[in-house]
């Protein structure tokens, strides 16, 4: 988007209560990986167990202590999946081992920090396990466009935050309360595409939309008809306030 336009400022409309988010953490998929030896399970010693070798990789990967943001919070990495390979086993011992984690980030922290503690943990497991093979990278994905054309990227969405001095936030707090609104800030606990705009492309951002957070995403999700009517005035007073009309 930000290749056929230029926007100086931009809105994420994702739910926030009617306060004013002003950043959020980064999302990172991290991938671990460890290479056995596949053999029969009935002569186990023939082979290398790459689960046996993951099960001693993540109690060091859990000894990181991600990094804290004044505004942001705690970084996080947390395991969300495991799963080895050949998969179903059938009395075979599994060559490879595949470990998936959530890492939210702040910012600050870029693909060298976050997989370079990874590299780190990997270490001291081979102090642990001189034969280990281990390696970290980060996931991709691929979708197909309505055009056709398939694209494709790291899972990778930086942190970011906008100084709640910077004169379009100070302009959104105006406009909320010159409409009545209690004008609040905050920060998304989420990740949204304002990791493109604010985190990629450097664009001012903040984000502001109605509903409760808790709702967001989650089986019978719903607005509240008043929670949307203060929105409607919330977001026309603040562009009033940005375009100076």
């Amino acid at each position: 988007m930000t290749k056929l336009t230029k926007p100086d400022f931009v809105i994420v409309g994702e739910a926030t209560t009617s306060t004013v988010k002003i950043g959020q953490r980064g999302r990172a998929e991290v991938v671990v990986e460890t290479e056995g030896v596949s053999c029969h399970s009935s002569n186990p010693d023939k082979g290398v167990n790459a689960v046996y070798h993951m099960m001693t990789l993540i109690e060091e990967i859990r000894k990181i202590v991600p990094n804290e943001h004044p505004i942001l919070g705690k970084g996080i990495l947390e395991l969300t999946d495991i799963i080895s390979a050949p998969y179903p086993g059938a009395s075979v011992v599994p060559s490879l081992c595949r470990a998936t984690f959530d890492r939210r980030t702040l910012v600050g922290e870029d693909e060298s920090v976050i997989l370079g503690q990874v590299e780190d943990a990997i270490e001291r497991a081979k102090a642990k396990i001189p034969e280990l093979k281990a390696k970290v990278y980060l996931a991709e994905g691929s979708e197909q466009c309505w055009t056709g054309e398939t694209i494709e990227a790291k899972r990778y969405f930086p942190a970011w935050v906008v100084s709640e001095e910077h004169p379009y936030v100070q302009a959104a707090l105006k406009g909320l309360e010159n409409a009545g609104i209690e004008p609040k800030l905050s920060h998304f606990s989420f990740c949204t595409n304002g990791s493109h705009f604010c985190g990629e492309a450097g664009i001012p951002t903040i984000g502001y939309g109605p509903s409760l957070e808790s709702l967001a995403h989650v089986r019978d999700e719903y607005i509240e008809i008043s929670e949307l009517l203060k929105a409607y005035h919330g977001f026309e007073s603040i562009l009033k306030e940005l375009t100076n009309k």
